[in-house]
């Protein structure tokens, strides 16, 4: 099959990357109240999560930097639910894996499972918190603030997440994630966080915000008094920076998923699909009729949740799935279509040729087709040369290179990406 020549495009989005950020992260911090509320020598405890977010090992290195200057002693704790397997020590290695370890860090990392209960909510959901945290004298979280891969409210990823299913570590995420099934994650993640501030251990957190080129744009902190107010207007500033495809496509073509990339493998509201398998259910998103995916991140340390969003992978992803990790963090979630294995094929050509009958047209030249190295990485795409009027009437976006033919290799796999694409862009 003919398919129509790529064209390298870059997609102009505003930077907003923060130049000295242990300096920006010291005066946040330094104007809140969250140092007053101790007094001298008071143990810390700082929630991590465990995403791929950008710059995070020297911004939690400069949380701890700030609480040490002011005569307090902070410790890390992972607060990812049932990540790294749902174990203490694969927990731990998720954030050394980040290189967030004590040597780094410059003090103590704890990663224990164990939970303390808080109650029950008003819907009686109980309610659990990481038990060094809560032996602590005070809980502040470090987080980033952004829209979620399953559901949409006023509050998605960020600090309230973290405080319900990253602090009620494996134990709290299972029983959450049960409730979310009838209730929705929106409801149980703002209940349980009220539960969780009810405690009184919360004295808040350190809001991370990133633009379209998953820079570090804004760090905010955020009192406990004003978290839920605050976190909303956060998301919707996030959510106005976020990148997309710019188009409706036939076929989206992945280099990876992974979970450094997204909760999800990939992130559902650039793709357009959702957890549990459906097509285009976000209507700010653009129309993607087939997804295929060439590879899994080794940064994914074989956790291959987000592959049963696709319409094809290659047999090479399949084979780098660690399912141990895969069945436990989708089954926890409540989200068993995200790992289902779709059609999978030896070769990118035999991938991409057995995709392309599918999308309602005779003539494959004429199939629309986008490739990007991941969700995350959306500055510069390879969009095929029969998109090109559309392409031109969007002021965002421009030709940064000649059409190139897919270039199949004697194996008949992809060499890569184009020249260009997926270059990664200064994160400062």
């Amino acid at each position: 099959m003919r398919f129509s020549p790529l064209l390298l495009v870059r997609q102009n989005f505003p930077d907003r990357s923060i130049r000295d950020i242990p300096s920006v992260v010291r005066k946040e911090l330094s104007a809140a109240p969250f140092a007053s509320r101790l007094k001298p020598g008071a143990r810390v405890a700082i929630g991590v999560g465990s995403r791929g977010i950008s710059n995070i090992a020297m911004i939690v290195r400069s949380v701890a930097d700030y609480w040490k200057s002011a005569g307090m002693r902070p410790f890390i704790f992972p607060a990812m639910g049932s990540h790294g397997a749902a174990t203490a020590e694969g927990q731990a290695d998720v954030l050394a894996h980040y290189g967030i370890i004590e040597e780094t860090m410059g003090c103590p990392i704890v990663s224990s499972l164990e939970v303390v209960p808080l109650g029950k909510t008003p819907e009686g959901i109980s309610t659990f918190m990481d038990r060094s945290a809560h032996e602590s004298d005070g809980v502040m979280l470090v987080g980033r603030v952004k829209w979620h891969t399953d559901f949409a409210g006023k509050i998605e990823s960020g600090l309230f997440k973290m405080m319900a299913i990253g602090l009620g570590k494996f134990s709290g995420a299972q029983h959450y994630h049960t409730y979310a099934y009838k209730m929705g994650l929106y409801r149980v993640i703002t209940s349980i966080g009220r539960q969780v501030l009810a405690s009184g251990k919360i004295l808040g957190g350190l809001a991370i915000l990133e633009d379209a080129y998953h820079n570090t744009a804004q760090l905010t902190a955020v009192p406990v008094e004003t978290m839920e107010q605050r976190e909303e207007e956060l998301l919707s500033l996030a959510k106005s920076w976020m990148g997309k495809i710019p188009m409706n496509l036939d076929i989206l073509m992945l280099d990876e998923i992974g979970k450094t990339i997204s909760g999800a493998g990939m992130d559902t509201k650039v793709v357009n699909r959702g957890v549990h398998g459906q097509y285009n259910p976000w209507p700010d998103a653009p129309i993607i009729e087939r997804i295929f995916i060439r590879d899994l991140s080794d940064m994914s340390y074989g956790n291959g949740v987000g592959l049963g969003m696709a319409d094809v992978i290659s047999d090479r992803l399949l084979n780098k799935i660690d399912w141990n990790p895969t069945r436990i963090n989708s089954l926890t979630a409540s989200t068993p279509a995200a790992i289902r294995t779709p059609p999978h094929f030896p070769t990118d050509r035999e991938c991409l040729e057995r995709i392309a009958t599918t999308v309602g047209k005779f003539d494959m030249s004429e199939v629309t087709i986008g490739w990007v190295r991941n969700s995350l990485e959306l500055a510069t795409l390879a969009l095929s040369e029969n998109l090109l009027p559309q392409i031109e009437r969007n002021p965002l976006l421009e030709i940064v290179g000649p059409a190139q033919e897919f270039a199949f290799d004697e194996t008949g796999n992809l060499a890569g990406l184009p020249e260009g694409i997926g270059k990664p862009v200064p994160v400062h």
